[in-house]
């Protein structure tokens, strides 16, 4: 093989340089520039060449500077005398055109390269005590909005996104649908949640609780996994347990993802969830109002609290103990419990589980026990269910759980019939079959927001009616669009027929919410929000997952809406300590009422009332309901 020549080395060392990169090219060249300069002032102090006229030598300190001069600027050599002296300066500014000219453009490149950097997201985020969400899905517009009011009294709070999309998309997306942020920063960073070198960008070490989103992809449980356990599982992890919240879309993933997060990972099963709030809800309009009120940040929230003052006596007896806080369950011995026996004994190491403003609230009331007016107590029975009739317009992959869901609460011998133009669904109805037992369930296939289809169904016949969104059929959008027509149609039906029939519709957008309300519509579910406010509750408080599971677990106790006249005497002004009272009498927990006449005023939450002063009176009439957590 023949030897490399001198000019092949040379070339492969400056292949070499300039592979490095910018600062490689920037150190070359400045070198080069300041070889420039100096050999220059060198030459001309040593040979003693100086400006025609000039009487003085010129020193190596003075030579440089004059050299340095022509190379920053060809200009400065017009005004040279001598022609010694200018040949010299005539050869500094040629190399200076070459070499510092070159230096500065690989500068300029090399900031304009720094900055798109910037703008893609790639840099690494120094922040502590922050929350990041991992992942980007339409509920975090939602998640961020409940984030920045639950912030509203911290003093830098900070959210930072690692999503995979383009870091400027996702900035020009927070400030179209988030407006107010209130003191709190968002940060945004470009890259897969899954990457362990991007996870690194989000400071993951130093972050004080992290959401895990579900992507909008063929298989989103599987990316959340991956997920968990990339940060559970890293190498260069932190010796603390995280505080996870992860959101899970298919029950047969729960196992898997619980595996790999152990104790370090609250779930939450948004399809389930959703499917029984749907089914909950149905059966009892204003209940998702209810559940909104306990989930956002805004008004009140859930909150555990030691009351030493309460121990050794009965959790019936802590009912009553606060003005303005809402007594709902208690933690004892590790385990949580709403609603438990009344004569339940509040042990030292227990606590109350209770409604309140914020956490400082939680005080007890000064006026102590209060006499009830035994008068206005009424101890009636709800009487035995009766079969019902349930009519469902629309499908999605939630639809099967609702159906699940609904036979739990009706009586043997109800009624079901599914409405919808995917004709795949009557195999899955069928399949649904022999699950059931107290519901006989039909499909019928036709376009829901086909006004000939619904007049020849007469939803007025049943007692129920559900309308669910195609969210896998089509967009969120027109999902939406197809939901509000089916809507304006039962509307029409009613108003015409004179029937009022309970209407409870599922919507995608929040937004859309306020166009459906002219529908009149009973209630409006709208997935995506309540999912948001349950992910952002449990991320600053991870043992809410536990408050949240038992409400809505059907096994245990659950929230309902039973009528006021049950539980006290109409048209007559109370305080509500007697409505608790009558409650707990029934071993239930009352913490709220929904006033009828406005049921649909969306400036006074459709007539709910969670956690109502106690003393406050209040007159109760024929409609009013009693908002309470019971086993049935």
């Amino acid at each position: 093989m023949e030897k490399p020549s001198w000019c092949e080395h040379l070339q492969y060392k400056f292949d070499n340089l300039m592979s490095r990169g910018t600062i490689a090219l920037i150190s070359g060249l400045a070198f080069l520039s300041l070889v420039l300069i100096f050999a220059a002032g060198a030459f001309l102090s040593l040979a003693d060449i100086r400006p025609e006229g000039s009487s003085e030598r010129l020193t190596f300190i003075e030579a440089a500077w004059e050299s340095l001069m022509r190379t920053l600027d060809a200009g400065t050599m017009g005004g040279d005398s001598g022609w010694g002296f200018r040949l010299v300066m005539f050869a500094v500014t040629i190399g200076g055109v070459f070499i510092i000219s070159s230096l500065i453009g690989v500068l300029t490149s090399g900031l304009e390269g720094k900055l798109e950097e910037l703008r893609k997201g790639h840099s690494r985020v120094i922040e502590s005590g922050h929350t990041v969400i991992l992942g980007w899905s339409p509920q975090i517009f939602s998640i961020i909005s409940e984030l920045a009011i639950a912030n509203a009294n911290q003093t830098k709070p900070c959210i930072v996104i690692l999503g995979d999309i383009d870091k400027v998309a996702m900035e020009d997306a927070i400030r179209a649908n988030v407006p107010n942020l209130g003191r709190t920063r968002v940060v945004c960073r470009s890259g897969n949640p899954i990457d362990l070198i991007n996870l690194e960008l989000v400071s993951l070490q130093t972050a004080r609780s992290i959401i895990i989103l579900a992507a909008e992809s063929e298989n989103p449980d599987a990316e959340v996994i991956k997920t968990i356990l990339a940060i559970t599982n890293n190498a260069n992890r932190r010796s603390d347990p995280y505080h996870i919240v992860a959101e899970i879309r298919d029950p047969k993933n729960m196992d898997a993802a619980r595996l790999v997060g152990k104790n370090e990972v609250e779930l939450v099963l948004a399809g389930d969830l959703i499917a029984r709030i749907i089914a909950q809800t149905c059966r009892q309009s204003g209940l998702s109002v209810v559940y909104t009120e306990l989930l956002d940040f805004e008004g009140d929230e859930i909150y555990f609290k030691n009351e030493p003052s309460l121990i050794g006596k009965t959790y019936g007896e802590a009912l009553s103990a606060y003005e303005d806080s809402a007594v709902i369950g208690l933690v004892q011995g590790g385990q949580t419990k709403l609603n438990p026996a009344m004569d339940t004994i509040i042990q030292i190491q227990g606590e109350i589980i209770a409604i309140s403003k914020d956490d400082d609230t939680i005080q007890l009331s000064a006026q102590g026990h209060k006499d009830i007016d035994e008068k206005a107590i009424v101890l009636m029975g709800t009487g035995e269910l009766n079969p019902e009739r349930t009519l469902i317009l629309g499908w999605n992959q939630r639809a099967p759980t609702v159906i699940k869901e609904l036979d739990h609460y009706v009586a043997r011998g109800s009624s079901l019939i599914v409405v919808a133009n995917i004709p795949e669904c009557e195999a899955e109805i069928d399949r649904l079959r022999p699950e059931l037992t107290n519901q006989i369930i039909t499909f019928h296939f036709g376009d829901t927001s086909d006004r000939r289809l619904l007049d020849e169904i007469a939803p007025a016949t049943f007692h129920h009616v559900v309308v669910l969104s195609y969210s896998e059929l089509l967009d969120t959008q027109q999902a939406d669009a197809l939901t509000l027509i089916t809507l304006l149609h039962l509307r029409d039906m009613a108003d015409k027929t004179g029937k009022d029939f309970p209407i409870v519709s599922e919507m995608l957008d929040l937004r859309n919410r306020t166009l459906a309300e002219v529908t009149q519509a009973d209630d409006f579910i709208v997935s995506d929000k309540l999912i948001s406010l349950i992910l952002s509750q449990v991320s600053e408080n991870k043992r809410l997952n536990a408050v949240f599971a038992d409400i809505f677990d059907p096994e245990g106790v659950e929230i309902y809406l039973k009528p006021a006249g049950n539980y006290i005497a109409l048209e007559t002004p109370v305080d509500f300590y007697p409505v608790v009272e009558s409650a707990r009498r029934r071993g239930e927990t009352a913490f709220g009422y929904q006033i009828k006449a406005h049921s649909s005023n969306a400036a006074m939450s459709y007539g709910v009332v969670v956690n109502p002063e106690k003393s406050k009176p209040v007159c109760f009439s024929e409609g009013d309901r009693i908002i309470v957590l019971a086993v049935n």
